[in-house]
């Protein structure tokens, strides 16, 4: 078997074994043929079975001059599940990057929003078109209940359960959770659902997708932050910000106003708590704040 397909029988093993999504899929992938890439460029005619750890650290020294030292993490990482799903299919007895060491990198903190940013950029939609309620809608729906923007764009009518309160999302790994959603979001995503979304010719295959762009498909990852960076221009926010933004902006704001780790770990699909606490670190203020509040020998 050439690299291809050990490829193709990783990418198998990833979606039915790990059940990772096609976002981290494809990652993985991409890291594989960049490796490949180099194996072709410096004349290396070695199988998946047979390399060596010196040929990986040639390659990695080489990827550490074009990528960042996160990316470069990212890499060795998505190697060494490589190698380590080799070793359990029985197509090589050692793993060439289990000496080889990730660079250090510091934990980022999420980039946030104030509630008047928020306010601001929602209220900076242009109500008077067709795609304005749909976007006040998706923002809304971004902020108010944490979403990924894989989830908001692959969201289904038939996910939404307003009787109860709740949403179903399909986060990574097609895990479902229930969200609690806020009567006015619910609100906003009924106007668009009767007003708007009625009047449009769905495409085949769309008819349960909630939110559609004009001509009844779909809405791509990168329709969404375009969307978004164009609002934050509009009202002059200088913040890079992303669909990802609401998304801290929602933990960060609910962590501020008493809320504990666990109850924002569910509602973010986070699988481990330590994922969630890095919201901790945003406001020390806050914690400061806390301690003096609830602590006994706070006097």
């Amino acid at each position: 078997m050439n690299w291809s397909g050990y490829i193709k029988s990783f990418q198998t093993y990833l979606k039915l074994e790990r059940g990772l999504s096609t976002n981290t899929v494809a990652n993985y992938t991409f890291d594989l043929e960049r490796l490949c890439d180099f194996l072709v460029q410096n004349n290396i005619n070695v199988a998946p079975e047979k390399i060596n750890e010196a040929t990986i650290e040639q390659f990695i020294y080489a990827v550490s001059k074009e990528v960042n030292a996160r990316s470069q993490a990212r890499i060795i990482s998505g190697l060494k599940s490589f190698f380590a799903y080799l070793i359990f299919e029985d197509y090589r007895v050692d793993n060439p990057m289990e000496l080889i060491e990730a660079p250090k990198i510091g934990r980022k903190l999420p980039d946030t929003l104030s509630v008047a940013d928020i306010d601001n950029l929602i209220g900076a939609i242009d109500l008077s078109t067709p795609e304005g309620e749909r976007n006040r809608a998706m923002l809304e729906t971004l902020y108010s209940c944490g979403l990924r923007v894989s989830e908001i764009v692959s969201l289904k009518i038939s996910d939404l359960f307003f009787e109860e309160g709740f949403i179903k999302i399909t986060g990574k790994g097609n895990k479902q959770r229930f969200v609690p959603v806020a009567t006015t979001t619910q609100k906003y995503i009924e106007v668009y659902k009767n007003s708007i979304r009625s009047h449009l010719d769905i495409a085949k295959g769309f008819e349960d997708t909630l939110f559609l762009n004009r001509r009844g498909k779909q809405l791509t990852r990168a329709m969404i932050f375009t969307i978004i960076k164009t609002l934050a221009v509009k009202i002059n926010l200088n913040k890079n910000i992303s669909p990802h933004t609401l998304r801290h902006s929602f933990a960060t704001h609910l962590l501020e106003n008493g809320a504990d780790l666990r109850s924002i770990q569910m509602m973010l699909g986070h699988e481990s708590i330590t994922t969630t606490e890095i919201y901790v670190h945003l406001d020390r203020k806050h914690l400061t704040q806390i301690m003096h509040t609830f602590h006994p020998r706070k006097k």
